[in-house]
C-alpha cells in the first residue's frame, strides 16, 4: 500500500520485497509431439499432441467440467521448475491471459538457446502431485527477442516481440495452467501461466486467478505499480501490460504462492468447479448468472469497477463469496488494450490520478476504492476493510462454535502462530458495513506502532448469499504449512495453522458450493459484543 493513504501502510520497494519468493522445483521428461516450426510474425502452430485421453467434458456436475474424474487421472510431480537459469535464459508470455477450451493463443518466448520445448501442466490435486502434463511441444527454434523500451510518461515496460508459435488447446480441460519453458542443454526453465476458462459458472464454485494483481507487482523490465529502478514511489509504472514475462517465482506471477494450494483443495474436494480471470469476469457482465460460489484468492487488490459491479450483482442474485487473503478490492483500475488485444493495460495512477488522460476524459479515478473523487470503500462488498501493513501476529479465535470452525476442535482464545499477516482486515463500522456480520477471529496485531485488529467476518444478505472473508493474507499459503515452524520458511507457519485452514475452508467450499449459504446459516451480529460499540 502507499503510505500516503493508508495507516500502518508501506510504499514502493518494502511492500513489494515480502512477495519475492522462489519455488522449489523438478523437471519432466519429454512427450508430444509439435506441428512443424516457422519464424516470423506468425510463428509455428503447435497442435501437438495430449499427454493421454481428453477429460469428459459435462460428466458428473451441474452442465460442465467433471473435477472429479479429471483429478482421479495420473499427475506428474516433476512439474516445477528447478533449472531456472540466468535471468534470461528463456522467458515468456502469451498474448491471451485466457482461452476457452479449444481456442488457440499466441506464444512469445525469449531464449539464448537454440531450441526449446513447451510443457502445459494443469494444475490440480492429482493425488497430490499438484499437476497433469496434459501437452508438450517437439523442440522449437530459439531467438533472443528485441530489448524491452519504457514509454515516456506511463513508464509502462513494453516488449513487441513476434509471436513463437501458435498453441492449439484442442482437448486441453479447463483450469489454470503453468506452461513451461525448457531450455535446450539445460540452460533455464520459466513458466507461462494462462488459463483455460468456463464458458458459464452457472451450479459451479468459480476460482477466479487474480491477474491484474499479479502484473501490478511484476516488475520484469525494472518497473511495476510500485516503483522502479530506483526504489522511489515516484519512479513506478503508471499503467503495466501483460506484454511481457512475470519475474516473480519463475515466471509464475503470484499464482503458486496465493492461488495454486487453494486450487488444489478445492479440486481435491470434488465440488463443481469453473474458472475464470478477473479480466474476464469484468468483461463478461452474464459469467457469473448463477454461480453457487466466486471465490477471491491470497491477493487479489487490483479491481475494475466493472468486476466489482459484476461480483457485487452475483452476491445480489444468492451466488456465495468467499475472500480468502486480505487487502482484496482496494485499488481501482481501468482496462484497456494493447498491441495485442483487449484487456491487457492495467491503468492505475493511484495519487497521480488528475494526470490520468483516461480520468481527464470522464473514467473513474484509478485511485484506491475508499479514496476521492468518486469514493466506495470495499467494505460494502467484503464486510471487512484492508486496515495495514506490515504485521506478523497469532490468529485467535472468538467464536469456536460458529459452524465454520466444525472439526477444528479449537477453543476461544486459541491462537496461531504467524496466521496473521503480511497485510490485514478488519471489522469497521465507520465504513459501510453489510449487517448481520459475525466476527470468527479477532486478532490483536500492532502495525507500525499502532494496535489494532485482524478479523476474520462471516456476513449474509437478502438474497441469501453468504459473505466470508479470511482477513489475512496468508490464509492460502498457510492451507501447504507443515512440521513445526521452527525453520523459519513460509512465515513460520505450522502443522496446526495448515490443519485449522485447510478444515475451515474445506467447510466453507462444501456450505458455499451447496447454495446461498445465508439460507441454512444466517449471520449472527456479535459486532457489539466484540468490539464494545455498535
Amino acid at each position: 500500500m502507499d503510505q500516503e493513504h493508508i495507516p500502518g501502510g508501506a510504499g514502493g520497494a518494502g511492500r513489494r520485497r515480502f512477495l519475492a519468493i522462489a519455488t522449489g522445483a523438478a523437471t519432466a521428461a519429454g512427450l508430444g509431439s509439435a506441428a512443424g516450426c516457422a519464424n516470423g510474425e506468425s510463428g509455428a502452430t503447435l497442435k501437438g499432441k495430449s499427454a493421454g485421453k481428453p477429460s469428459p467434458a459435462t460428466s458428473g456436475g451441474p452442465a460442465g467440467f467433471d473435477v472429479k474424474a479429471e483429478n482421479a487421472r495420473p499427475g506428474h510431480a516433476d512439474w516445477r521448475v528447478t533449472k531456472a537459469g540466468s535471468a534470461r535464459a528463456i522467458e515468456g508470455f502469451t498474448d491471451k491471459v485466457s482461452v476457452l477450451p479449444g481456442e488457440s493463443f499466441g506464444l512469445h518466448v525469449s531464449t539464448t538457446a537454440p531450441r526449446f520445448t513447451v510443457s502445459a501442466y494443469r494444475m490440480g490435486w492429482y493425488g497430490g502431485a499438484r499437476a497433469r502434463l496434459v501437452w508438450r511441444s517437439e523442440a522449437l527454434p530459439g531467438v533472443r527477442q528485441p530489448e524491452h523500451t519504457v514509454e515516456a510518461g506511463t513508464r509502462m515496460v513494453r516488449t513487441r516481440w513476434p509471436r513463437t508459435a501458435t498453441v492449439d488447446t484442442k482437448g486441453w480441460p479447463e483450469g489454470c495452467y503453468l506452461l513451461r519453458l525448457d531450455a535446450q542443454g539445460g540452460e533455464g526453465q520459466r513458466f507461462v501461466p494462462v488459463t483455460v476458462r468456463s464458458a458459464a459458472a452457472a451450479g459451479r464454485t468459480v476460482i477466479v486467478n487474480a491477474v491484474a494483481t499479479w502484473q501490478a507487482y511484476n516488475r520484469w523490465g525494472g518497473y511495476g505499480s510500485y516503483d522502479g529502478p530506483s526504489g522511489a514511489y515516484a519512479s513506478r509504472s503508471l499503467s503495466v501490460t501483460f506484454d511481457r514475462p512475470y519475474d516473480y517465482d519463475d515466471g509464475a506471477g503470484l499464482f503458486l504462492v496465493y492461488e495454486a494450494p487453494l486450487v488444489a483443495l478445492a479440486e481435491r474436494l470434488g465440488i463443481p468447479l469453473a474458472y475464470a480471470t478477473t479480466t474476464d469476469v469484468a468483461r463478461e457482465r452474464r459469467l457469473l448468472e448463477g454461480a453457487a460460489a466466486v471465490l477471491s484468492p491470497g491477493h487479489d487488490e487490483y479491481w475494475s469497477p466493472e468486476q466489482r459491479a459484476h461480483v457485487t450483482a452475483a452476491r445480489d442474485a444468492g451466488s456465495n463469496i468467499a475472500i480468502l487473503g486480505a487487502n482484496c478490492c482496494f485499488r481501482r483500475i481501468r482496462l484497456e488494450p494493447s498491441e495485442l488485444g483487449p484487456d491487457r493495460t492495467v491503468v492505475c495512477y493511484k495519487s497521480s490520478y488528475e494526470q490520468d488522460p483516461g480520468f481527464k476524459r470522464g473514467h473513474p479515478a484509478t485511485v484506491d476504492f475508499r479514496s476521492a473523487p468518486g469514493a466506495d470503500p470495499e467494505s460494502s462488498l467484503l464486510g471487512v476493510i484492508y486496515d495495514g501493513y506490515p504485521v506478523d501476529a497469532p490468529y485467535v479465535v472468538t467464536n469456536p462454535g460458529h459452524w465454520l470452525f466444525e472439526g477444528t476442535g479449537v477453543k476461544a482464545g486459541d491462537s496461531f502462530a504467524h496466521l496473521v499477516g503480511v497485510e490485514y482486515d478488519k471489522v469497521d463500522t465507520g465504513f459501510p458495513t453489510p449487517r448481520p456480520i459475525e466476527i470468527l477471529a479477532h486478532s490483536p496485531v500492532v502495525c507500525e506502532g499502532r494496535p489494532s485488529h485482524q478479523d476474520t467476518a462471516y456476513y449474509t444478505v437478502p438474497s441469501g448469499a453468504g459473505v466470508f472473508a479470511t482477513g489475512t493474507m496468508r490464509w492460502v499459503e498457510a492451507l501447504d504449512a507443515t512440521g513445526d515452524g521452527r525453520s523459519g520458511a513460509n512465515h513460520g507457519l505450522d502443522a496446526r495453522s495448515g490443519a485449522l485452514t485447510t478444515r475451515v475452508t474445506e467447510n466453507l467450499l462444501r456450505a458455499f458450493a451447496a447454495g446461498p449459504a445465508g439460507r441454512t446459516h444466517p449471520a449472527q451480529d456479535n459486532v457489539k459484543a466484540v468490539y464494545g460499540g455498535s
